[in-house]
């Protein structure tokens, strides 16, 4: 078994809505059936246990070593803690060669998965050891290390819950929620709305605490210290016992809490210069350490925190105690657990020295040993949710303290004995404000209630009804994508949206390029929805993206595809019929909003099924209105695009608005055809995303098939008296449809200057100059500047083969060169002749055709 390739599917793909590995697997004659391979699964199971049906449920085919992979890599990520549940191997069309695609949460343990798989079933066939316990120790591990922590995690899942897409800016817990100009970040417990001002106040706790005073909160007396004299006599200033910790810390790092002799103050003043230059003292609050969460003016929820501790049994010893507690599966050594391993370090140490015991001490039964002063789940503390029970006046003195920082999601420390009334009547008071507080003493507390935390916060970041969502329009096809993206980014624009756009082009913002080249791929898309300016998107899903990362979106208001003909670039990544394209294809249909729309194109059969994938309405389009398909949507009450009487008319019900031809540039008064089917694509767009219908007629009226506006696509150009159509057709669909177009246009003599391009099939490359040949006088080959995997001279090889029996073609020449076969086919050209240039090099060739044309005729 080979593993031939192996890439990450991180948006909606082919195969499942979720992210996945699909992993390209040769599999050896004797691998097809592992039945065959004596002991095999019993050596597999052996060391793998956990593995579970080598096959799927109900299936009779053999299970290859692709299966096992498939299995395996699913498994072991389940195992490790992971929620995928998809998997699936498909046998490919190319002999011995399987598709393996797994579902993954994090790509790093997917990748590390797929590996892993592999070298469990390497393991099993040449009868090697393999520890599957440590593989998913690590990968638990690893999964630990980079998903996002249970704080960032929450407010997810409370933005998912809403509708809001989310984009992960880094490795750690900066997120974007929502697209474009709706777009807000968060950073764990952040949000982009809180000063950088106000945190750095929150760090600052002499600051906080004197501003605290100022308005009125409780607060224990204390201030910075300078040394430890200067500590010692605050200390009998304000009274025993103490408190000391760094002035800008968290987490609890560096503080020590109940203080009662010079020697104690001493060591924790060392401890807290540690972390700190500025060390801070003040008065030691007897009670309990409560945790208060305030977001947007709101306490939403409170807990009761405990230190680290053991309780005695008479008959293991303190470490032992230690790791019998570690032993709870809710501990962990990070963020990402509900709960942090209990540490004997320094600080335990030195507590327990404190009461006379060592870790080897053994505590009689019932002994509670506290190993820590503070209480923080970092250091391996506990929470009790007491939510329920705040008094109104003590929330009210939080929602004051967060106010009088300026956070706008703040966690409050209280130290008072009860929750149960006022602070000053019981003598507590709010010790520390944190901005980013930490959240999982609220959703997984040790005892209590979870509460769902991430919910105001994302109510605070997104007005009730709000999902960050921006309208978003993806356009697929055979043919005709790129036109149809710009005149719907045009009707966008006209409508006063700032409109990203991405095509095999570039990528533009309001009409900008901020990307060059082909960027109809994922990568695009995403960098389009995250530009701040973007209040609309239109996006080209070509299908090598798809294929190679998936969507960049989750799901779009409308998608639009244009047709699927006889297909484009088949025999490459295994797409090898028609119906193949079509299901890929068919990808941006399955991920229609359920408001949204899909406008397929109803004169094209492989179009018309997608409409029951479609999770939205469907709009149909066609010329003819007559089409059974087109008749049979409209009796069921959907939408209609198709041209009648010189007009296109979008119907639905006994509704109908017309928009003449004439007044739509690009279709030449309706005579060129496949213009015609971009226009009622566009339309049937417009109309989904809820666009006026002036606004439609206005935007249409203005978009021109100029080289500026459309380069590539059905240019027009004069060059003295000869019309010259420039046009970026590949593929037999696209030259058909060009030849029809050219045939409705005067032409004395028809010249076409065409290359092809090396990455379609022989018969592709060929059928294009079969169908030149009987409609063209002229054809000039060349030779284009990249070849795509072909030998010097191939392409033009199968060009002429085509055009042996040419029914019209009386001069055929080849020419190595774009420009120069431009240049030569314009030296024949006459006063009132036509000539159709296939160009390659798109914005290259239309400067040098915009150039020609514009020297004077000698």
């Amino acid at each position: 078994m080979q593993i031939l390739r192996s890439r990450a599917l991180r948006g909606p793909n082919l195969w499942t809505r979720s992210t996945a590995m699909e992993t390209i697997v040769h599999c050896a004659p004797g691998e097809h059936d592992i039945a065959s391979i004596t002991g095999f699964e019993d050596r597999l199971r052996a060391r793998f246990p956990a593995v579970g049906p080598l096959a799927p449920q109900g299936a009779e085919q053999p299970v290859s070593l692709a299966h096992v992979l498939e299995t395996a890599a699913r498994q072991l990520q389940a195992q490790a803690g992971c929620s995928v549940t998809f998997s699936r191997t498909h046998e490919t069309v190319e002999t011995d060669t399987y598709q393996v695609v797994v579902e993954y949460t994090e790509e790093q343990v997917g990748h590390k998965a797929v590996e892993e798989a592999t070298a469990l079933i390497r393991a099993a066939l040449d009868d090697h050891p393999y520890d599957a316990a440590a593989t998913v120790a690590a990968l638990r591990e690893l999964d630990q290390d980079v998903r996002m922590g249970p704080s960032t995690r929450n407010i997810i899942d409370a933005a998912q819950a809403r509708g809001i897409p989310f984009k992960r800016l880094t490795s750690g817990s900066l997120v974007q929620l929502g697209w474009g100009v709706k777009a807000r970040r968060v950073q764990a417990a952040e949000l982009d709305m809180t000063s950088a001002v106000a945190e750095s106040i929150a760090q600052d706790k002499d600051l906080t605490k004197r501003l605290l005073h100022a308005a009125g909160v409780p607060v224990p007396l204390g201030r910075p210290v300078s040394d430890v004299e200067d500590a010692w006599a605050l200390a009998q200033e304000v009274g025993l016992p103490v408190v000391v910790k760094p002035q800008d810390g968290n987490q609890g790092k560096g503080v020590t809490v109940n203080i009662t002799t010079r020697e104690q103050l001493a060591a924790a003043y060392a401890t807290a210069q540690e972390y700190s230059g500025e060390v801070m003292l003040e008065r030691f609050l007897p009670g309990h350490d409560f945790r208060l969460l305030v977001v947007g003016g709101q306490m939403v929820a409170a807990a009761r925190r405990e230190p680290p501790q053991v309780l005695g049994d008479g008959e293991h010893t303190i470490s032992q105690l230690v790791d019998i507690v570690n032993q709870d599966p809710r501990r962990g050594s990070g963020h990402g657990t509900a709960l942090t391993k209990i540490r004997l370090d320094d600080i335990a140490l030195a507590r327990l020295t404190n009461e006379g015991l060592t870790p080897e001490s053994v505590p009689a039964q019932g002994q509670r040993i506290v190993l820590r002063h503070n209480a923080n789940l970092s250091t391996g503390g506990s929470a009790t949710d007491v939510t329920d029970d705040v008094h109104p006046e003590i929330a009210a003195r939080a929602v004051d303290a967060a106010q009088t920082i300026g956070l706008h999601i703040c966690g409050v420390d209280v130290i008072c004995e009860s929750m149960l009334k006022p602070l000053e009547e019981q003598g507590g008071g709010i010790v520390e404000v944190n901005a980013a507080p930490g959240l999982r003493m609220h959703l997984s507390p040790s005892y209590g209630k979870p509460r769902n935390v991430g919910v105001p916060m994302i109510d605070a970041l997104f007005a009730p009804g709000e999902d960050g969502r921006i309208p978003v329009v993806a356009v697929t096809g055979t043919n005709g994508k790129t036109t149809t993206t710009r005149l719907i980014a045009h009707l966008c624009s006209a409508h006063g949206w700032n409109t990203a756009m991405t095509n095999t082009d570039g990528v533009y913002v309001g009409g900008h390029q901020i990307d060059s080249g082909d960027c109809s791929g994922p990568k695009s898309a995403r960098n389009a929805l995250a530009h701040p300016d973007t209040e609309a998107a239109v996006l080209e899903c070509a299908r090598g993206g798809i294929l190679r990362e998936g969507l960049g979106f989750d799901q779009c208001q409308v998608a639009v595809v244009t047709n699927i003909g006889a297909g484009d670039h088949l025999g490459l990544n295994y797409i090898t019929t028609v119906e193949d394209v079509a299901v890929l294809k068919r990808v941006i249909v399955q991920n229609v909003a359920p408001t949204g729309h899909a406008v397929l194109n109803a004169a094209d059969p492989h179009c018309v099924p997608m409409a029951h994938v479609c999770p939205g309405k469907v709009t149909f389009f066609a010329h003819d209105r007559h089409h059974p398909a087109m008749v049979t949507h409209r009796a069921q009450g959907g939408r209609v695009v198709y041209v009648d009487e010189g007009r296109i008319v979008a119907a639905e019900g006994s509704w109908r608005e017309g928009i003449p031809l004439r007044d739509i540039p690009i279709t030449h008064g309706g005579v060129i055809g496949f213009q015609v089917d971009n226009a009622m694509a566009a339309v049937g767009a417009a109309w989904g995303l809820g666009l006026p219908w002036d606004t439609v007629r206005r935007g249409l009226a203005s978009f021109e098939s100029s080289a500026d506006a459309v380069p590539g696509r059905f240019n027009v150009m004069d060059y003295h008296g000869a019309t010259i159509i420039a046009d970026y057709g590949h593929n037999p669909d696209a030259i058909r449809a060009l030849v029809q177009a050219t045939q409705a246009m005067p032409g004395k003599r028809r010249a076409v200057v065409i290359s092809g391009a090396g990455d379609r099939r022989d018969q592709d490359i060929s059928e294009q100059t079969e169908i030149l040949g009987s409609s063209f006088d002229d054809v000039i080959l060349y030779q284009d500047a990249c070849q795509r995997g072909r030998a010097d001279g191939e392409v033009l090889a199968l060009l002429h083969k085509g055009l042996q029996n040419a029914q019209r073609a009386s001069y055929i020449t080849e020419i190595h060169g774009e420009f120069i076969a431009i240049d030569h086919a314009l030296k024949r050209l006459q006063s009132g002749d036509l000539c159709l240039v296939l160009v390659d090099q798109v914005l290259e060739s239309l400067a040098h055709l915009q150039k020609r044309c514009g020297e004077p005729h000698l």
